[in-house]
């Protein structure tokens, strides 16, 4: 054999010389494609595939063991924005709060919408096709021009976000987490549709908030672990829930009570085994019918059967 035929060549670089094998899958690799393992070396090939073998740790409601709050972090970042687009164009409220039924009339104003739509006058909010609003109104939030609550109302939400989320967030994993957070924001919007009045503008992530609180309490008493602290999160927020009747939509903060309520006991007791992703995904597939299916009907009640 002469010295030509004994050279070796990186199976990924094949103009570099390699004398050394990947203990996997014993091809040649250059220091470049090296990559360490617990014995010798690995082709990255090989560690990506035995990355997708490894099974991932699971917290105790079967998440994935996240150790940053993403969600929350881009949540918050949401609703940040989304107050900075209203301070630019305050039109953007009346466009994609939660609303019921209203009109706007021919001079471009906002009406109060009972009965027929009058000659020149366009229909709006849910009752009129807009079903966005039922999740845009959790990310908006009062102006800081509209009474003495103004700016604080997304620095307290977004405080109660910042605390709630890093508790939350790492037992769930971020897949349930969002859906926790997002069927409490639409739970918090149905209820108003069913109880407030259908013209009445109604903006904030309280009801996102308060599920997400509930939630951890649900968790909390479902772990065992020291109640304390869930204690006094459920006082403070039932005592948010008196007070809101007075300031701002108590219908939004109990439609999302209830519903992260109905969704945070589904993820903390569906019984652990290879279904238990599926059963809490049917469980929240419910959920989300049921709110739908009430606003279907809610809807047929405003517009007289013509939903």
């Amino acid at each position: 054999m002469d010295a030509e035929s004994a050279v070796t060549t990186c199976y990924r670089h094949p103009k570099v010389e390699s004398y050394v094998g990947c203990t996997r899958c014993e091809r040649f690799i250059c220091p470049d494609c090296m990559r360490e393992a617990a014995v010798g070396h690995q082709c990255p090939e090989c560690v990506k595939e035995g990355a997708r073998s490894v099974r991932r740790a699971r917290t105790v409601f079967g998440g994935t063991v996240t150790a940053v709050p993403v969600v929350t972090y881009a949540l918050i970042a949401l609703n940040v924005l989304a107050y900075l687009a209203e301070l630019a164009r305050p039109e953007l409220v009346e466009r994609f709060a939660m609303l019921g039924s209203g009109l706007i009339g021919p001079d471009g104003l906002h009406y109060l919408h009972e009965g027929d739509v009058p000659a020149g006058f366009r229909a709006e909010g849910v009752a009129a096709g807009q079903w966005e609003r039922l999740i845009t109104g959790g990310f908006l939030h009062l102006m800081p021009t509209e009474g003495t609550f103004g700016i604080a109302h997304i620095v307290l939400n977004m405080l109660a976000l910042w605390r709630l989320g890093p508790m939350v967030e790492p037992q769930l994993g971020r897949g349930r987490f969002l859906a926790l957070y997002l069927l409490s924001t639409l739970g918090g919007s149905v209820f108003e549709l069913l109880l407030a009045d259908p013209g009445q503008l109604s903006v904030g992530a309280s009801g996102g908030v308060f599920g997400l609180t509930v939630a951890a309490y649900v968790m909390a008493r479902r772990l065992g672990s020291d109640l304390s602290e869930a204690h006094r999160m459920m006082v403070f927020l039932l005592v948010w829930l008196v007070v809101s009747a007075r300031l701002t939509s108590w219908q939004g903060h109990l439609g999302g009570l209830l519903a992260g309520g109905a969704v945070a006991a589904a993820f903390a007791y569906a019984p652990r085994g290879p279904r238990r992703t599926a059963i809490q995904a049917a469980a929240c597939a419910v959920i989300l019918v049921a709110l739908l299916v009430a606003v279907w009907a809610r809807v047929t009640e405003l517009t007289g059967g013509a939903a």
